[in-house]
């Protein structure tokens, strides 16, 4: 366990309950202007697939915006992405070359903390041209990511629930965006008061964050895990605690309900069985595993 894992280890608990948080797409609106303005325009860039380009934006926004990949660690959905492009008919009859990246294939086996740290050590280490251009890829988002989003505030009902329920949980944040990006916005819109900390991509999955931070030092029915993206749910399986969805498209009115009901079910006691099983399932109902023009 490196440094940076070690801070969730030490976290020790202050209040009686826990709460881990997604950040891009369940507390800001960022995850339209990130992929669609920032990721999808390098892809398409980076990967050589101005022929394709048409094809690659529903690939790439499919499996970031409106699947169960949603919320997926950038090299993970990359790898996604580029599978589904390279068999979609229409790329076939343009005779489009999808690269199949199978030196990043083999990386992400290896590789458990899946970020800008990782990656330029790998590249500084064992430089190839595929790595090397999966660097120019990535770092070419995190630029586009830093002149690009500012100003996207949380979505309305917020702030409301974090003051409400930082009364009686430790509250930490959950993502696989890097850490500077979620330093910065939470930052720009003083949010830190109602966190201990941020876990980004570089601190593991989000599974670790959520062992490592909170499980064994919690009751289990005192864990619960907010996110937008089936990634967040599975972590929380994984781990074996509770789950609030963000519904993609009802987050306004997920975060009222979670204000004015969830968060009081969850303190009292009765958020699993019944309760959570119906949000699951209307969460679940949202995301597709199919893209569009396969259904």
């Amino acid at each position: 366990m490196d440094e940076s894992q070690q801070e969730l280890k030490d976290l020790k608990p202050e209040k009686e309950f826990f709460i881990g948080i997604d950040s891009d797409g369940c507390v800001f609106d960022s995850m339209e202007i990130k992929h669609k303005e920032c990721f999808c325009p390098n892809f398409i860039k980076h990967w050589k697939l101005q022929a394709v380009s048409k094809y690659a934006r529903e690939a790439w926004e499919f499996v970031n915006l409106y699947s169960k990949s949603r919320g997926a660690n950038r090299f993970l959905a990359l790898i996604t992405a580029l599978d589904l492009l390279r068999e979609r008919k229409e790329v076939k009859a343009r005779g489009g070359e999808i690269p199949k990246v199978e030196e990043l294939r083999k990386w992400i086996v290896e590789e458990t903390k899946l970020g800008n740290v990782a990656l330029n050590a790998k590249v500084s280490n064992e430089p190839t041209p595929e790595f090397e251009q999966i660097k120019r890829w990535s770092d070419g988002v995190n630029a586009t990511i830093a002149d690009m989003v500012h100003g996207v505030p949380p979505f309305p009902n917020v702030r409301e629930a974090l003051e409400k329920a930082k009364e009686k949980a430790d509250m930490i944040v959950i993502s696989q965006t890097p850490f500077e990006a979620l330093d910065r916005e939470w930052k720009e819109h003083s949010l830190y008061d109602y966190i201990r900390l941020i876990a980004g991509q570089e601190r593991g999955t989000k599974i670790e964050h959520l062992q490592l931070s909170a499980v064994d030092k919690y009751p289990k029915d005192k864990i619960l895990m907010i996110g937008d993206a089936f990634g967040d749910y599975k972590a929380a399986q994984a781990a074996g605690v509770l789950f609030y969805p963000i519904l993609p498209g009802k987050e306004e009115e997920s975060w009222l309900r979670f204000n004015n009901e969830s968060l009081n079910i969850y303190f009292s006691g009765n958020y699993a069985g019944d309760y959570q099983d119906k949000l699951i399932k209307e969460f679940t109902d949202i995301l597709s595993d199919t893209p569009p023009w396969l259904s």
